[in-house]
């Protein structure tokens, strides 16, 4: 009896010592597997687990970026005084209108194509019609102009606000997928495709936020740009039609 209750004492003293051995080879060896390198998903691999959807996004989120930097490079080109606004045609307008030759100032407009030149044409051609009727399709012409030029502008507030919608509309996928995983999947492969969703959620959301912001950006400033553009237009365009009804009497159509 005596023999049996030394063994009971000495099984219950050995229980901790091998679980204290067992919980230390299992620590090792969760660290071990932990510090087990792992594969790297790339961008490609990142795309392609987005599945056809995913792709999808990517191509409109890269359409978008090229229509962002042919926007702001055709607004870099074409919103610009000196463009819209030939110093020398303003300068030969005046001089066509002071030797009072309506027709050359007209020829003028001509030879330097441009929105301040269609809009001048427009009163020059009218104004056998009258003065009041050349101001009346000076105005009309004005504001086509006008619309035209601040619709390349407002494109870039288009892609400026798409942008960040597709790349939410990513971040959405990628967490159903990453959540789809969570209930479907498990051991390695489970991380491995928890890493793809949760980074296709990430990229979409900052590529879109690359190109919404720059976009936005420069969509402000050529905005102010066109509207300062547009005010020296409508104040040119004021001086050219003083100095046709200062000339009236003086002013030849066929000259």
């Amino acid at each position: 009896m005596k023999w049996m209750i030394k063994i009971m004492i000495v099984l219950y003293l050995a229980v901790p010592v091998f679980g204290q051995e067992a919980g230390t080879e299992k620590s090792e060896a969760v660290q071990a597997a932990e510090a087990a390198p792992e594969e790297v998903s790339g961008f490609i691999d990142v795309v392609k687990g987005g599945g056809g959807f995913g792709v999808a996004l990517w191509l409109g989120l890269a359409g978008l970026s090229l229509a962002a930097g042919a926007l702001i490079v055709d607004s870099i080109l074409n919103i610009r005084a000196s463009k819209i606004i030939p110093k020398t045609l303003v300068s030969l307008v005046r001089e066509a209108i002071d030797e009072g030759s309506l027709k050359k100032a007209a020829q003028r407009c001509r030879d330097v194509p441009g929105p301040y030149s269609n809009i001048l044409l427009a009163g020059f051609e009218n104004y056998e019609d009258g003065f009041d009727t050349a101001q009346e399709a000076i105005g009309i012409s004005a504001d086509m102009e006008s619309e035209k030029m601040l619709q390349r502008v407002n494109y870039l507030n288009v892609v400026g606000n798409l942008a960040p919608m597709l790349g939410l509309l990513g971040t959405v996928q990628g967490m159903i997928l990453a959540f789809g995983t969570l209930g479907t999947t498990s051991g390695a492969a489970k991380n491995a495709l928890l890493a793809v969703n949760i980074s296709q959620a990430l990229y979409t959301t900052a590529a879109g936020l690359v190109i919404a912001v720059p976009a936005i950006g420069f969509y402000f400033f050529f905005r102010n740009r066109a509207a300062k553009v547009i005010l020296t237009m409508e104040s040119l365009t004021m001086e050219v039609m003083k100095g046709l009804k200062k000339e009236s009497r003086n002013l030849n159509p066929e000259i």
